[in-house]
């Protein structure tokens, strides 16, 4: 059976509130990604493993750590 933890992992990503306002609107033009506002402070993008995967392959590339 899978593990719940890293299922989860690879089908989201945290970020913080003004660290998505700086690459939102690259996000939402390259992938399927919803965007859920955990709180004032954190954005948790929802999407399948494979553009979650490209998603934090795009943040890197701009500079910003994905766990």
């Amino acid at each position: 059976m899978s593990d719940a933890e890293r299922f989860r992992d690879s089908t989201q990503i945290v970020l913080p509130a003004d660290v998505y306002a700086t690459v939102r609107d690259g996000l939402e033009a390259e992938f399927m990604l919803t965007a859920i506002e955990e709180h004032p402070n954190a954005i948790r993008l929802i999407g399948s493993p494979i553009d979650v995967k490209a998603a934090s392959d795009y943040l890197a590339r701009h500079g910003i750590p994905v766990r």
